[in-house]
């Protein structure tokens, strides 16, 4: 399942949803996907995997693996596109049908159902690995990758606005007059 971020954060409606999925699914890998992958530029995504289990007074969830294909890794609909071979790693460390075969690694941590139902609100949006990027500003994308970011960023909200626009019956221009 493919969630955006604020699912795993969210409070109230969505923290009841966490808990019941942790009871009632094996929920066992998380995938947090780079940013800039997807149609509307900055959403940031993760790929859940679990399965449904039967009726059972123990939680189905041990532990939930996450790996991280986010933190320090850039990527654009355009100019750098993610490509299968980017994945290769986590697809390694995934191990299907043999979970308990499982290392953690810089990217892929594991964490207990205990850990995860102690956070606040069950937040599941955790993370472990330093952004370069925020520390170090000789560490940013170049100039031309972070051009090519906003461009395809403001292009996705222009789209949106647009399709808005045109869900109430208004003409975009018209709407653009009135703003100014």
């Amino acid at each position: 399942m493919v969630l955006p971020d604020n699912t795993l954060f969210e409070g109230g409606a969505g923290e009841a949803v966490r808990r019941k999925l942790l009871q009632t699914c094996d929920v066992h890998t998380m995938l947090r996907l780079p940013t800039g992958i997807f149609y509307a530029g900055g959403v940031k995504a993760n790929v859940l995997f679990f399965g449904k289990k039967s009726a059972a007074e123990a939680p189905w969830t041990r532990e939930l693996w996450i790996y991280d294909s986010r933190t320090n890794e850039h990527f654009t609909m355009k100019t750098n596109q993610l490509r299968r071979e980017h994945l290769d790693d986590f697809v390694a460390a995934y191990r299907p049908g043999a979970r308990h075969e499982r290392v953690e690694s810089e990217r892929f941590r594991r964490f207990s159902y205990e850990e995860l139902v102690a956070r606040d609100k069950v937040n599941l949006d955790i993370t472990w690995l330093k952004d370069d990027s925020l520390e170090d500003p000789d560490n940013l994308p170049a100039p031309e990758v972070l051009i090519a970011e906003i461009q395809e960023e403001m292009a996705a909200i222009l789209k949106q606005f647009a399709e808005i626009a045109v869900g109430l019956d208004v003409d975009p221009l018209e709407a653009a007059d009135v703003a100014e």
